[in-house]
Parts: C-alpha cells; structure tokens; sequence
C-alpha cells in the first residue's frame, strides 16, 4: 500500500534493528498505533487488535477509528487526529476514559505525535495510549496525602482547589503534585479531573438520575460545561454513555 514507506522508514528511526510495532507488540498495557493524513490506521499493535475485538491487525489495517469503534467513541477520536494533522501540534498526555472489549472501562494518557515527510509535509500521525498504573495505596505511609484524598472524595458537589488539598495535606503544591504523581502517576489537578468524572460515569451507570444532577453532584452548576468535559474525557457526551451501559456494552 502506498503508505508502507513510510510506515518502514518511521519503525526504523524509531526502534532498530527491532521495529517499533514488534516492541509495542510486547506492551499489553500500551496501544501504538500510526494513521494516514486522512486519519486511517497504517499500523497497529497487538494490544489494539485485542481491545478492538479484533482478530487480525489486517482486519484494522485502512480503517477509521469509526469503521472499528463506532461512531459515538470514533468521532472523538477523528476529531484530535484531524487537529494534529490540521495544526502540527502534537497532543502531550491527554487523560482519556477508553472502552474496552468486552464492557470494561479504563483511563489512559494519550499522545499524538504529527508525522512528516522530508518536505515538511504532514503526512500522517503516530500515537500511544498508555493505561494508568493502579494507585498505590494513599494511606500506605503517607497519612498527609491520605487526607486529602479523604477530603476530595467527601466533597465531590464542590471540589476543592489544588490549594486547599496542599494545605489538608500540609505541604506545598509543588510536593503534593510530586506524591501524587508517584501514587496515582497524575498531578493533584488531573487526579481531581478523573475522581469527578469517575463518580459521573458510576451515577450515569447506576442510576437514574437527570444529566444535571449528576453535573451537580460533581461539581458542575453549569450542564452544558459538564457535557462538554465529560465529552474531552470520554470521548462521548453523558447521554451517549448512558446508553452504552443501558445497552449492556459497559458495566
């Protein structure tokens, strides 16, 4: 196919004499992935295959992330590849809510990288999403920071500021940040993202209750501001994550 140049080109600079597809093959904690300028998967690793429910990476191979995922989780996807290609800025550890096969969830850090030909022209991007680690147990020889993980989690209607969890925890931002980072492997701001948004997908799940109460209940006055960071993390709005659930495509 015409893009396998520089898919050849780009696995050597990256991991020789291995190819980088074959490394991250290894990595079932990590998707790799490069796509076309026109967003179309030219290379993939085994772990996205399996959590495409796929059994073929050919079967992946001149695909759009709709064509594999759906519109509803596509589309968000399409939306970053197109603005990294479109801008040549690259996206540096965005934290993503992915669905996984079969009705599993998990949260991930993802960067894009555009791609470009010896011109300067964009050809294409090359993009890793790597699963977060598991906490490290807060309350294992850090009671400071157990603290204000205590706090934060009792006050999700109205989330403390960054400030406020250093001062719980009596420490500066700066070593807050760093012992989060060691524990959860997110600073303090980008754990508080997830832990509210953690409590919007299980109410969304679980209940019953209207999109604006759910918002309220973390933290959010205005729905629309919810929907659209609810979006940014999930890659779908409240409604369209419901309706996986209500399908029986995520529990």
């Amino acid at each position: 196919m015409e893009e396998q140049p520089l898919v050849s080109a780009l696995l050597l600079r990256l991991a020789e004499p291995f190819t980088a597809e074959a490394l991250f093959d290894q990595m079932e904690d990590t998707v790799f992935f490069i796509k076309n300028s026109d967003g179309r998967y030219v290379c993939v690793n085994q772990t996205l295959v399996v959590r495409s429910g796929k059994q073929r990476k050919s079967e992946l191979l001149g695909c759009t992330p709709s064509d594999i995922f759906g519109e509803d989780l596509g589309r968000g996807f399409e939306v970053q590849d197109r603005e990294v290609i479109r801008s040549g800025r690259q996206l540096q550890d965005k934290l993503e809510l992915h669905v996984y096969q079969p009705r599993k969830t998990g949260w991930c850090l993802t960067t894009k990288l555009p791609l470009r030909a010896a011109t300067g022209e964009i050809v294409g991007l090359v993009g890793v999403s790597r699963d977060l680690a598991p906490a490290i147990d807060a309350t294992a020889g850090s009671s400071d920071v157990a603290n204000a993980v205590a706090h934060a989690e009792s006050r999700l209607s109205r989330p403390p500021a960054v400030k406020q969890l250093a001062e719980v925890a009596s420490m500066s931002v700066y070593q807050l940040d760093r012992r989060m980072k060691h524990l959860f492997g997110l600073s303090t701001g980008r754990w508080l993202l997830k832990l509210r948004m953690d409590h919007a997908c299980h109410q969304l799940l679980a209940s019953t209750l209207p999109i604006a109460e759910v918002a309220m209940g973390c933290g959010y006055s205005d729905q629309s501001a919810f929907t659209r960071q609810f979006r940014r993390s999930a890659g779908r709005t409240p409604s369209e994550f419901r309706a996986l659930g209500t399908r029986g495509e995520v529990g």
